[in-house]
């Protein structure tokens, strides 16, 4: 089975890219199964209901998310009733929405996506550890095809995960930092493995955001409020090749296309 996993899909420029490249990257790499971070989908911060139902029509099969989910009101309901979008499942058990579950990709095949947020620089959830743990005792039981998408800000705690649930996973995939790490590979016990798969948003933007913005705040240390960057996109992601029988990666290659703004 081929899986394309897509970096953190930012803002307009985000959406627009991805409606410029993803048909024509699905039929260039014959992927089964697309996965996708979308939290930073509407103006760089959270989901709405009519950027979520755009990005499935594109292809995407499962959208994973992190701590930037609940920064729309839309969002409690729409992790109610899309189960094709998933929170980190180390956020509270009343919290809304689910943390894993289990997807058919193109040819029928079922898929297994667990998602995870770190704690390290960020909100002091549930061990994302002994969490990663009970969402594979859930999911294992249904298919050896199990994608982990780790949103975590310390590429320490990234590949902790990696080696944790090496062997047992098709892939540990990060997220959140918004920059394509160069670390892609096949780890000891069969796992792919990249600390950050990176962004499709803006090319010419600090992690998404207008760079005056993040440069202001820098040189002054003055709150200022984030604005995405607009101009040409950037398309990031990773595509794997997995076998079905076994759960464990062939090859995990990064993928990085740059688009221009009047395509």
């Amino acid at each position: 089975m081929r899986i394309l996993a897509i970096g953190d899909i930012f803002g307009r420029v985000g959406r627009r890219t991805l409606k410029q490249g993803l048909a024509n990257i699905i039929a260039m790499t014959k992927v089964d199964f697309v996965m996708a971070n979308g939290e930073n989908l509407a103006g760089g911060f959270g989901i709405t209901r009519d950027t979520v139902e755009e990005v499935f029509s594109l292809g995407v099969d499962v959208m994973t998310s992190g701590n930037h989910i609940w920064d729309k009101k839309e969002a409690l309901q729409l992790l109610e009733t899309h189960k094709n979008i998933l929170r980190p499942a180390n956020y509270p058990a009343r919290s809304p929405g689910k943390g894993s579950g289990v997807y058919q990709s193109k040819s029928g095949k079922p898929v297994g996506v667990i998602n995870l947020q770190g704690r390290v620089f960020m909100d002091a959830l549930n061990c994302p550890f002994v969490q990663a743990e009970q969402e594979l005792e859930k999911v294992s039981s249904q298919t050896k095809v199990i994608l982990v998408d780790m949103h975590a800000e310390a590429t320490s705690e990234k590949i902790a995960m990696g080696y944790l649930l090496d062997g047992r996973v098709s892939a540990i995939l990060g997220t959140h930092t918004h920059v394509q790490t160069a670390d892609a590979k096949i780890l000891p016990r069969g796992s792919a493995y990249i600390s950050d798969l990176g962004m499709t948003g803006p090319s010419h933007s600090i992690i998404g955001v207008q760079p005056e913005i993040i440069m202001k705040r820098f040189l002054m240390k003055l709150p200022e409020r984030f604005s995405e960057a607009m101009g040409p996109g950037q398309f990031n992601g990773v595509v794997m090749e997995v076998d079905e029988g076994t759960g464990l990666a062939k090859s995990i290659e990064p993928l990085r296309v740059n688009y221009e703004e009047t395509q």
